[in-house]
């Protein structure tokens, strides 16, 4: 399979065309690049598990294009009318009751389905565009560190779909907020923060549970697989930039080549392949450039990469969470 490079409008109507075929395209999001398929058409999600290498247990996100066709595959409730007023089109994921027109392979048999509206306007034109709801988890081999670039999708990806529409960097470059509306649950955070839910729709509290890595029978949501957006480096965390230092220093005396995800301002303590993270005070710059520093230093060969934790609360957890499934050994 020959993957095609896509862009502007003539792009847009050739991506549509092949997920009305029941073919596979990656396409931008405000959050990171989808891999999308047809969400109504069974075969055409069961080529996204197979170019991921994703496992059925795994559940996909349907996006739409616009919220009136939503009913098509979920049923809304007040409270979640309510919250995609507040944050739709956005990074905000709503599990709500499936309906029988969804395939079973997009839920991993559960009868709740994620739904989302993307912010990003070639998302939303191509999904108008294609006429079918679209089934999109991240455009990479499945555990790997999301694209946030057309580039980064070809790095896992090329050769085993059929196009990626390129539409330029993510400009949140973390995953959507996942929320279980019945339950006020948010299984994975994300830029729509629990403060900003809680503003709009009440008491929500967060997925502290855990899941067999080994043969789960499905996952509760996209997002929570125990080990998840890894580099192919080892990734080591650290809390304050002392003990990065004294972190970096520690794995250079054992002969390893050391990468660092270093905020401005921060120093490593010895020569080693820095990434220049950003602003340590401004976590939506640090979002932004998470995945992409972690694929960097990949590149480079670092057989370790060193990053620092950022605070909790807000956007940080989100941070925080997707730093945690990366530095898991399993």
């Amino acid at each position: 399979m020959v993957t095609e490079r896509l862009e502007g409008g003539l792009g847009v109507l050739r991506a549509a065309e092949l997920l009305r075929r029941g073919g596979t395209v990656a396409f931008p999001t405000e959050t990171v690049y989808g891999l999308g398929a047809n969400a109504l058409n069974a075969a055409a999600v069961a080529r996204i598990f197979a170019a991921k290498e994703r496992p059925a247990w795994d559940p996909v996100i349907v996006h739409v294009g616009d919220q009136e066709k939503v009913p098509e595959v979920a049923e809304v409730s007040t409270k979640a009318e309510a919250l995609m007023a507040a944050f739709w089109p956005g990074p905000l994921t709503l599990l709500l009751p499936r309906t029988k027109a969804v395939p079973d392979s997009v839920t991993a048999g559960r009868p709740l389905v994620g739904v989302r509206m993307p912010a990003h306007p070639v998302a939303l034109e191509l999904i108008l565009t294609a006429g079918v709801p679209v089934a999109a988890p991240s455009a990479n081999r499945f555990g790997r560190t999301s694209p946030t670039t057309a580039a980064h999708v070809l790095e896992d990806l090329d050769g085993r779909i059929d196009a990626v529409l390129d539409g330029g960097a993510t400009s949140v470059g973390v995953e959507s907020t996942v929320l279980d509306v019945e339950q006020m649950l948010i299984y994975r955070p994300g830029a729509v923060t629990a403060e900003m839910i809680r503003a709009v729709a009440g008491a929500v509290r967060m997925f502290t549970g855990s899941v067999s890595v080994e043969a789960p029978a499905s996952l509760p949501s996209p997002g929570v697989g125990i080990r998840h957006y890894a580099p192919r480096a080892r990734l080591v965390l650290v809390e304050s930039e002392a003990e990065l230092r004294e972190k970096v220093f520690e794995l250079m005396g054992s002969g390893e080549q050391v990468g660092v995800m270093l905020p401005d301002g921060w120093g490593a303590g010895r020569q080693v392949r820095e990434f220049p993270w950003g602003p340590w005070d401004d976590p939506a710059a640090l979002a932004r450039r998470l995945f992409a520093g972690l694929r960097e230093l990949d590149e480079a060969g670092v057989g370790v990469i060193v990053c620092p934790m950022p605070a909790a609360g807000g956007l940080g957890d989100a941070l925080r969470d997707r730093l945690a499934k990366a530095a898991r050994v399993k």
